[in-house]
């Protein structure tokens, strides 16, 4: 099956009405207006009986204020703590019961919580989920309680491991003005600091129907789940929905960097360069140079065996132990390309760094081969046509899409502009976005370890 096969039809029914392509297109996803507000995407796929049910909300970390950040992720486990119908804990426990599971994550950008459930008992999800959308309340105690898991989660996932400290310290010191600078879960000073009204105020602000989607997909009739989201969703109040400020990060004007001292057995280097995101397929400069810059990170570290790999990690006088690449293609604030590498015994993070740079460098002046950029493009189409068959990935890419602000076949849209993409370009932006000015480095340096220092366990709660 061809990617462009695989494009998804997307569908506006807002007042009962819906924008028609032509009959040849497959209706693979329709998209509706509920009367408040609310976005409903349906994508039926009837392969297994099986149904998922995802509740997005365009609302992530980077729309705390300083002070409260961590509060976006603390709420998301608030929202299993109970309405007026249904307790603290029991909203899994009946998910269980009716043969399914569920979750919830918080990023930057949005906020999701999801069920994989028997497709005959999509009704009873979507009924506990607008409850909880709708009627979260929980008391102090509860949510004391709570903050105490989220803490644990920051120890173990953050403080525990030196590569996420530097990565921390990396964001704060690369972004002035972006939220991107604070951490998901939060500075722990500001999770000491947080209040039960943080969260209830956070979720009155920005739980509101416009500024949410519900998503199902599998085994389900487009008419029925509508009618479903009519029923438990579309009878929700709508609220007005809080003004986004900018926050416009400012130009970089000079290389950064930071020495980071953590207790670790190896030494890290990270290069992170400030790069244009794609913002939509109306076309430009900035979203052209994204795409190559995508391609680029692939080239470098896209499949066993690229340019890092063979170049850093392999032969006698190897510099690193492992390296990598990775460019932010798009997200509602500002993006990184990041280079990093782990030095091999007896090599340093400057070696590393000059041999990570070098290769970008290279690029820069000789190009890349019809062979690579090929290679990349055709791991990419199959990437795209192997994620369709799970009915959860279909689900999150579609909750994820709609976060961004980009249209339902976005993904399958980007494939095709990725696979236009040219040797050319790839070199242009190797030349283009590399220079020291657009660059923060992070160095970790290992400390000694503590031998004594127990091993934490997990805290009865922690959903991730």
């Amino acid at each position: 099956m061809s990617v462009a096969s695989l494009i998804c039809l997307t569908l506006t029914a807002a007042n009962a009405q819906v924008t028609s392509a032509p009959e040849s297109a497959p209706l693979l996803a329709q998209q509706f207006t509920l009367a408040n507000g609310m976005t409903l995407i349906v994508k039926p796929d009837r392969r297994a009986p099986t149904a998922v049910h995802m509740l997005w909300l365009r609302v992530g970390s980077m729309d705390e204020v300083d002070g409260s950040s961590g509060v976006a992720h603390v709420l998301e486990h608030m929202l299993f703590k109970g309405t007026p119908t249904v307790p603290a804990g029991e909203f899994s426990r009946r998910v269980a019961a009716l043969g399914g599971r569920d979750n919830a994550f918080t990023s930057y950008d949005y906020t999701g919580y999801y069920q994989q459930i028997p497709s005959t008992r999509l009704e009873d999800v979507m009924q506990l989920e607008a409850d909880r959308f709708a009627n979260n309340q929980w008391p102090d105690e509860e949510f004391k309680r709570e903050l105490e898991v989220v803490k644990e989660e920051r120890r173990m996932r953050t403080e525990d491991n030196p590569r996420a400290l530097m990565y921390e310290a990396l964001n704060a010191t690369v972004f002035v003005a972006s939220p991107y600078r604070r951490p998901i879960v939060g500075w722990m000073s500001d999770l000491e600091a947080l209040k039960p009204d943080d969260a209830r105020d956070f979720y009155q602000r920005w739980y509101v129907p416009a500024n949410a989607a519900v998503v199902v997909a599998g085994d389900v009739d487009v008419a029925e789940v509508r009618r479903l989201a009519e029923k438990y969703y579309g009878r929700l109040p709508s609220r007005a929905l809080p003004e986004r400020k900018p926050r416009v990060e400012p130009a970089q004007s000079g290389l950064k960097r930071i020495a980071f001292k953590a207790p670790a057995e190896q030494a890290m280097v990270t290069l992170a360069f400030k790069v244009p995101s794609f913002q939509s397929f109306e076309g430009g400069q900035d979203e052209a140079d994204a795409l190559a810059l995508t391609v680029l990170s692939a080239v470098l570290d896209g499949y066993s065996g690229a340019r890092l790999e063979r170049a850093l990690t392999q032969g006698p006088d190897r510099v690193a132990d492992s390296a990598g690449a990775d460019n932010g293609l798009w997200g509602r604030g500002p993006q990184l390309f990041t280079l990093s590498a782990v030095p091999a015994q007896g090599k340093t993070t400057q070696q590393a760094e000059a041999a990570l740079r070098e290769q970008v460098a290279r690029i820069a002046n000789e190009g890349i081969s019809e062979a690579e950029l090929a290679r990349v493009k055709t791991q990419w189409v199959a990437s795209a046509v192997y994620k369709l068959d799970s009915v959860f990935n279909q689900a999150r890419e579609l909750g994820t899409s709609w976060a961004q602000g980009q249209p339902l076949d976005a993904n399958e849209r980007l494939i095709e502009r990725l696979r236009a993409v040219t040797a050319d370009q790839v070199k242009a932006v190797a030349s283009k976005y590399f220079g020291d000015d657009q660059l923060t480095v992070a160095q970790l340096l290992p400390q000694p370890l503590n031998k004594e220092r127990k091993p934490r366990t997990t805290l009865a709660g922690a959903r991730h």
